[in-house]
């Protein structure tokens, strides 16, 4: 970890979390929905259904025996209307199953909740959910529950920081879905056989921090802790957040289960609380929607698959035309070419920016002040990983550790030249793969 981060201001200097108090709204269910069969990281899902089905909420509509991947439910009632092909985010081609609603909201009559008694019933039951990973990153969740040195872990950090600007909706679960997250800690602590467990929540979430750690004692539960972390970006990415908390490093390409710990998102952890509770599978999404663009920001609960549109007209429709739509936070969302995309599992925020917020200055010749290199959580040479991204330099860029680079964005932001250097990063770590470095 960089020492000199912490003297650096820039990073924290407004965490624009203008919603923290706005309590969740439960969205209206829209005409159609559109259900994407990519919503984890692996093999996409093949749709279950064809034009002209009748589905119901919590229905399977989708799945596939890859072992990288993880069911996909339907989030409303309706008709199938059709499966198109739609370009994503990411720039490949998703396949969608597009459902007309019927309003009726009707539940799929296999819904149960999961009879478990081991830990290989308790996994079958999370990956029966279609419970991915909820903070950004997608990863099918029952993996991680069934890691393969099982004796060697024993502490649960749930991760509850929310450190990406504007972002306020894993506030919002923590504050109102509260004993949710307990009882899915208990689960997994149970199941997987964790000693300790603990929530690492940035400091300026101290409603959150005071209602965890009041429960916790109401409860005599003496083995689940709160972990205050400094409001700063990153410390909610998964290596950060491990060495606050373990006091380890985490190089790229180890996993948290080698180091003894499960990483969950707070959010996936509330999930699982849920579902062994209600047997409903993965069907909403709480999200932020928030950005200058955006009449009313709020939280809401919407169904997955709503397109975006629809979110945004809820929330009072744009108040100014927006030139810039993300999929999560400004750090490390994506941005999308259009407003018709569903919402996806995974999305935490959709903020739409006007032109002046969205406004990037032109890139100018690197002054060598150090900026990038002190605000790098790994203390990685930006400067130096972008001259040989430049000159494609496959050897040199893994001498340089790009491979540790996390994309956090933080070079980036920090740069007074406006230089790309978090996503040059990027590039890079596609030079050295195909140069079939190790």
């Amino acid at each position: 970890m960089s020492s000199n981060a912490k003297h650096l201001h820039s990073i924290d200097a407004g965490h624009y979390k203008n919603t923290a108090k706005c309590e969740t709204e439960v969205m209206p269910i829209p005409d159609v929905v559109k259900i994407s069969m990519s919503q984890h990281i692996g093999a996409p899902c093949k749709p279950l259904v064809a034009k002209g089905d009748a589905v119901k909420v919590g229905q399977l509509i989708g799945d596939t025996d890859a072992f990288v991947s993880a069911p996909i439910h339907s989030s409303v009632s309706g008709t199938v209307a059709g499966i198109e092909t739609q370009r994503s985010a990411t720039g490949g081609n998703d396949t969608l199953v597009v459902i007309e609603t019927d309003k009726k909201q009707e539940m799929w009559e296999e819904i149960k909740v999961p009879q478990v008694n081991d830990l290989a019933s308790f996994v079958k039951a999370v990956r029966d959910s279609g419970l991915v990973g909820l903070g950004g990153a997608s990863f099918p969740t029952h993996i991680k529950y069934n890691p393969r040195n099982l004796d060697e872990v024993h502490t649960l950090i749930v991760n509850g920081a929310e450190c990406e600007p504007f972002i306020t909706s894993d506030h919002r679960t923590m504050l109102e879905d509260t004993q949710d997250i307990i009882d899915g800690m208990k689960l997994i602590m149970d199941y997987i056989g964790l000693d300790e467990g603990y929530i690492g929540i940035e400091e300026n979430k101290p409603d959150a921090i005071e209602k965890l750690d009041k429960m916790f004692a109401e409860q005599g539960l003496t083995n689940m802790h709160t972990f205050k972390l400094q409001a700063r970006y990153p410390k909610g990415a998964e290596r950060v957040l491990v060495y606050e908390i373990t006091g380890k490093p985490m190089a790229a390409g180890v996993l948290p289960a080698d180091l003894g710990v499960i990483l969950s998102n707070v959010t996936s952890v509330a999930f699982v609380g849920q579902y062994f509770r209600n047997g409903v599978p993965l069907v909403q999404k709480r999200m932020t929607v928030d950005g200058d663009a955006v009449a009313t920001p709020k939280n809401i609960i919407a169904p997955i698959g709503t397109q975006i549109h629809d979110v945004i007209e809820f929330c009072g429709g744009y108040k100014s035309e927006p030139k810039k739509i993300l999929m999560g936070g400004p750090m490390m969302g994506r941005a999308i070419f259009s407003d018709e995309m569903p919402i996806v599992k995974n999305n935490n925020a959709i903020l739409a920016f006007s032109k002046e917020k969205s406004y990037i200055p032109e890139e100018t010749a690197c002054i060598n002040c150090g900026r990038c290199h002190h605000a790098c959580p790994f203390n990685l040479l930006p400067t130096a990983l972008a001259e040989a991204y430049e000159r494609r330099d496959a050897q040199k860029l893994a001498d340089l550790q790009v491979m540790q680079c996390m994309e956090c964005g933080s070079c980036s932001y920090v740069c007074p030249a406006r230089r790309p250097l978090g996503f040059m990063n990027k590039l890079g770590k596609a030079v050295v793969k195909e140069a079939g470095i190790k």
